[in-house]
């Protein structure tokens, strides 16, 4: 009985996923120095029949504050939400656009903010989030490499690697060639875990076809200082084949020979110790404990995902969309 709600729930993550989307926030991120001036964008919010865009503010360590919001029809700001910055924000002069700026930004001005608008009464979709830096530290590209990782289950994994940027925050596109025809990698062609340290970051391309394809894969890194991309493509051919047990040789009868004498040394028994070829790299089970361990973790995400929307469906109708506050 519970399939059916489950299903139409899933439904409706589908096409409010497919529909922010296309909420677009482009910058990932924007580095500024204390003083100077900065503005944020939100694209794709005519999708809506709403005249309110949303602009929320996100610190690390402090949950979603909603700061204000902008009337589309004529491009004015509503403050009625007390945010302790509110003051700070003001409209970019571009008709009925729905960017805001800050004229002097401050430190604690560091944050990520996100636009959002009401899909229905009681749902919203958001954009991506653009992170403010205020520092004085220079943008720096990433270094981009990719490398062969391993096989897994019959399965190929490709491993790209960012490192030694500045700002932090990258986000990873994959592209695959074949002929000298390169194009966009859709989802369905493979699984993608992405691993973060504070001075690198890395996305894991498990591929689902065959390793002996054809395909060449690139990989791009998006960064507030530009796209790099990778400066070799890889080919899944060219990483090691499974490692599988020696096969027994057959020989040859052996002749008739006269007793052994007592001269002959005796035959060495075989090792207890299995071939070196066996034995799985330590590079090989760490990077399966990772997988295995971010395969785990999404699987919790989406059941409590789903279960946060199950209990806002039987709460019934809210009112976060209203601003009468």
């Amino acid at each position: 009985m519970l399939f059916l709600p489950a299903a139409a729930l899933c439904c409706l993550c589908s096409a409010l996923v497919a529909m922010a989307a296309d909420l677009i926030q482009d910058d990932l991120t924007l580095t500024r120095r204390d003083g100077e001036t900065v503005s944020f964008s939100c694209g794709g919010t005519d999708q809506c029949d709403y005249d309110e865009v949303f602009w929320y503010q996100k610190k690390d360590i402090e949950t979603f504050t909603r700061i204000l919001y902008i009337d589309k029809s004529n491009g004015k700001i509503e403050r009625p939400y007390n945010h302790p910055q509110q003051g700070d924000f003001s409209p970019v002069n571009k008709g009925k656009g729905c960017e805001v700026k800050i004229q002097k930004v401050k430190l604690s001005h560091s944050a990520t903010y996100y636009c959002s608008l009401c899909f229905t009464v009681n749902v919203m979709i958001f954009g991506s989030g653009t992170k403010l830096f205020v520092t004085d530290e220079q943008v720096v590209k990433p270094v981009v490499s990719v490398y062969p990782a391993a096989h897994l289950e019959g399965k190929s994994s490709l491993l790209c690697l960012a490192s030694a940027m500045s700002p932090p925050v990258v986000q990873f596109s994959w592209k695959k060639q074949k002929n000298g025809r390169l194009e966009d990698l859709p989802l369905a062609a493979g699984e993608r875990l992405e691993l973060r340290e504070p001075r690198c970051t890395a996305s894991i391309l498990l591929l689902h076809q065959q390793e002996r394809s054809t395909y060449k894969y690139r990989c791009s890194v998006k960064h507030e200082g530009g796209t790099v991309r990778a400066q070799t493509e890889q080919d899944v051919s060219t990483l090691p084949p499974p490692t599988t047990a020696p096969t027994a040789t057959p020989t040859s009868a052996p002749t008739a020979t006269p007793p052994a004498v007592p001269s002959e040394s005796p035959t060495p028994a075989p090792s207890a110790d299995p071939p070196a070829a066996l034995v799985p790299s330590q590079y090989q089970v760490k990077l399966l404990c990772v997988l295995y361990t971010v395969l785990i973790v999404k699987s919790l995400v989406y059941c409590c995902g789903l279960s946060l929307l199950m209990i806002l469906r039987n709460k019934g109708p809210s009112t976060n969309c209203t601003h009468a506050d």
